[in-house]
């Protein structure tokens, strides 16, 4: 064999072995999220809301939970976000319970929230919102507060000149850009969004779908729950058919959005 053709044969054995590594590397990283046999009662003994859901959610995805109205689409996030106990089971963050960890560190440095309603302050501006969620989260910043604002704003395709605005001169879909903003402020791991589409216009979905992608494409874990199932299977890597509190279907989030029985149950078609 010739000098050159031994040369070719290591560097395909060596870009072989380099996928063979990364592809193995990708199936044995540990997922950042897990949900370990979850339930979920309001009531000691009391009607489960939530059935036994095990699942993984790794980081760099879209993860899409869909369902009907009162399926436990929510009730769902709270537990990951530390707010309830499951009855069962656990809600695994980096392999640790998050029971045992500290609640209030983890809501306020390694997830953010962005529930149905905004909870920004009214006659505040938009920078006093999110340096007042700054402040209250007792993270050191590397940076001045008031670049960090206008970075956020930028990352959520809202104008800097936004930075002076009262929360009360903006319209719904900008609020929720705002909240969203709010919620990077810590740049989390994990990403809850509660139907970030409510009541937006079309060319306002567009812009909050588009930040969703962007904000999972940087490396965080986004669980999106999401009535306007066509958009967020769109968008998402793995999707999710949450009913009456069981996960009856999942995989992957292009295939659902073909499966005959997700478009007669969920798209209308």
């Amino acid at each position: 064999m010739t000098t050159n053709s031994a040369n070719t044969a290591n560097t395909a054995i060596a870009k072989e072995a380099a996928e063979t590594n990364g592809a193995q590397s990708q199936q044995t990283d540990p997922p950042t999220l897990q949900l370990d046999n979850v339930s979920y009662a309001y009531t000691k003994g009391g009607k489960r809301v939530l059935k036994n859901i095990s699942h993984d959610f790794q980081a760099g995805k879209v993860h899409a939970i869909t369902g009907p109205s009162g399926a436990g689409k929510t009730t769902l996030l709270s537990l990951i976000s530390g707010l309830a106990n499951p009855t069962e089971g656990m809600v695994l963050v980096d392999g640790t319970d998050l029971s045992e960890r500290d609640r209030y560190r983890f809501r306020s440095h390694d997830i953010g929230v962005i529930f149905q309603s905004f909870n920004l302050l009214p006659n505040l501006t938009v920078a006093e919102n999110i340096i007042l969620s700054m402040d209250a989260s007792g993270k050191s910043f590397d940076k001045p507060k008031k670049a960090i604002v206008e970075e956020l704003l930028k990352q959520v395709h809202l104008p800097k000149e936004y930075a002076n605005e009262r929360i009360l001169h903006l319209s719904g879909g900008e609020q929720q850009m705002l909240a969203m903003g709010r919620a990077l402020m810590s740049k989390p791991r994990i990403i809850l969004m509660d139907e970030p589409s409510m009541g937006l216009s079309p060319i306002m979905v567009n812009e909050i779908f588009d930040i969703i992608r962007a904000v999972s494409e940087s490396g965080t874990t986004v669980l999106l729950v999401e009535q306007n199932a066509k958009k967020a299977l769109s968008i998402a890597d793995r999707a999710y058919v949450l009913e009456t509190g069981k996960i009856v279907l999942s995989g992957d989030a292009k295939e659902l959005l073909e499966d005959d029985s997700i478009k007669k149950a969920y798209l209308g078609e």
